[in-house]
């Protein structure tokens, strides 16, 4: 099915906070499960875990996936889940994509450190294509690369720099439902388009914190739409753009307490003082989010990094017919 002519934007509202301290501790990515389920990876020094948990607020165990041997990882960036959820997770330092199913058995591992064609430094971001493979973004190689799921090399593109299909440390990536690739270019703070095979297709963004502009940007999605969604991480906040790569508005943090945080509150008074004593506005804030994904029901998941927990919001719109969508105007800057 294609994208619509137009769309009316409805609204963006707050729908829901999922998982607490303890729980979910610096979450920094997600994949979407069968039945509801959600991997939610978490890491910090020392310590990466895989939280398998409900969208409706409910901790279904986890996996523990810290090391160096073959099915561990040390510092994982992304996380992705197939069909059948087994698991797809980048490492950044041991500089390979591990893949476990469910319950962390070990089923591949590849990658190897280096500047060669299909070799890796520091990966980061990865998506499926509709065929199945694997870009990954290959940030200090300054490139973006497609494999196989079994890591058999396909193709790349990217070079050190700041012009057209140029990167500086690129991070985030996302391929949309007609194969175009879109990758957060991070010290370039820019998003640039592709198509599947490499093509420039465009770029928007520059550095600075309005409208628009980007500090450090990381994550990166796009939904059935074309609309894009990218993690400002620096500015702590996700701004929204239109398929033409125009700002639409920005999340900057809405959360309320989870069902599973309000159950601790009400067997803990001390948290509970301390709550009242607390200036509330801040808690809401969005606190060094690194990705974004968005379900195909048009609800957007941020794991809120530095708040333990994941922000979700719902987009509420009406797809739109050409009788029902104007062309665009030829002098949009004049009254007449």
């Amino acid at each position: 099915m294609g994208r619509p002519y137009g769309l009316l934007r409805a609204g963006f509202p707050f729908h829901k906070t999922l998982g607490m301290r303890r729980l979910t501790n610096y979450p920094i990515d997600l994949a979407f499960g069968k039945e509801d389920r959600l991997y939610i990876l978490c890491r910090s020094e020392g310590t990466a875990l895989i939280r398998k948990y409900s969208t409706e607020d409910a901790d279904l165990g986890s996996i523990g996936i810290y090391g160096d041997e073959p099915g561990q990882v040390t510092w994982p960036v992304t996380i992705l889940a197939d069909a059948d959820e087994n698991l797809y997770l980048t490492d950044e330092t041991l500089h390979r994509v591990t893949i476990i199913n469910n319950e962390g058995e070990l089923i591949d591992s590849w990658g190897e450190e280096g500047s060669e064609p299909g070799q890796l430094n520091g990966p980061s971001g990865m998506d499926f294509d509709a065929e199945g493979n694997l870009y990954v973004v290959d940030t200090l190689n300054h490139r973006v690369q497609k494999f196989t799921r079994e890591g058999g090399l396909l193709g790349g593109w990217g070079s050190h720099g700041c012009g057209e299909g140029e990167f500086n440390m690129p991070w985030g990536i996302a391929v949309d439902e007609v194969g175009d690739v879109y990758v957060a270019d991070w010290r370039n703070d820019r998003v640039q388009k592709f198509s599947a095979d490499g093509e420039f297709k465009m770029a928007f963004g520059t550095s600075g914190c309005d409208d628009g502009q980007f500090n450090r940007p990381s994550g990166v999605d796009v939904d059935k739409h074309g609309d894009i969604y990218v993690v400002d991480r620096g500015n702590n906040r996700v701004q929204l753009f239109n398929e033409e790569g125009r700002y639409v508005q920005q999340f900057i943090g809405d959360a309320t307490l989870s069902k599973v945080a309000i159950s601790y509150m009400l067997t803990n008074a001390y948290p509970n003082r301390l709550r009242d004593m607390a200036k509330l506005e801040v808690q809401k804030l969005l606190r060094w989010p690194q990705s974004v994904v968005v379900s195909e029901d048009g609800l957007m998941y941020v794991p809120d990094t530095g708040s333990y927990r994941v922000q979700v919001y719902q987009k509420q719109f009406v797809e739109l017919n050409e009788l029902q969508f104007a062309p665009p105007r030829r002098a949009p800057a004049l009254n007449i």
